[in-house]
């Protein structure tokens, strides 16, 4: 390291070679990434899941973790003696349709340099996703938060309050309008 007088009076300029930017590395290392291996995203096909997901490309490329994409079918809670249609069949046939379209989810908006893979399941919401979860030994849930209020979530409920208060690790929610830390992938005809 060099040190010289600088143009205006009392400064100096320094130089440095590659030894001392070595030196400079080792007494301040940067910070590890935070441990986070696996991330789950409940994905229900609406731009507020798709934002969702875009946050957990961005935390699983910085980290080096897994993303699993969780689609549940909701259960339906009539007496089907009453009538015609056979809703387990149904419910069959929404999962293979929510298969074929996380994988191009996948395909799309994640891409091959983060290893995802994806999960159907048919129950309540909050159930199956922190059920998956557990069973995943999940780091992180990323999921959205559609903002409902008044009488809307009162009638419906909160799919990710009720995750948040049952969830075995952190829960990230994310809202579709807010300040971004992540900018949005183009969609590619994903519907």
């Amino acid at each position: 390291m060099k040190v010289k007088p600088a143009p205006k009076s009392g400064r100096v300029t320094m130089e440095f070679d590659d030894r001392d930017e070595q030196l400079l590395q080792k007494a301040a290392p940067k910070p590890d990434p935070l441990p986070i291996r696996t991330i789950l995203v409940p994905i229900d096909f609406s731009d507020y899941s798709y934002k969702s997901l875009d946050y957990a490309a961005a935390f699983g490329g910085q980290s080096k973790a897994t993303i699993t994409l969780l689609h549940v079918v909701p259960l339906n809670y009539v007496d089907t003696d009453l009538i015609a249609f056979d809703f387990t069949e149904i419910e069959r046939e929404a999962a293979n349709s929510a298969q074929s379209r996380l994988r191009k989810l996948i395909e799309d908006r994640i891409g091959g340099s983060i290893v995802a893979d994806f999960l159907v399941r048919i129950g309540r919401p909050v159930d199956e996703i922190v059920s998956a979860a557990k069973e995943r030994d999940s780091d992180l849930i990323i999921m959205s938060t559609h903002g409902y209020t008044g009488l809307k979530h009162a009638f419906l409920g909160s799919t990710t309050e009720n995750v948040v208060r049952y969830a075995p690790c952190p829960v990230l929610t994310v809202r579709l309008k807010e300040h971004d830390f992540v900018p949005p992938t183009p969609r590619k005809g994903v519907a």
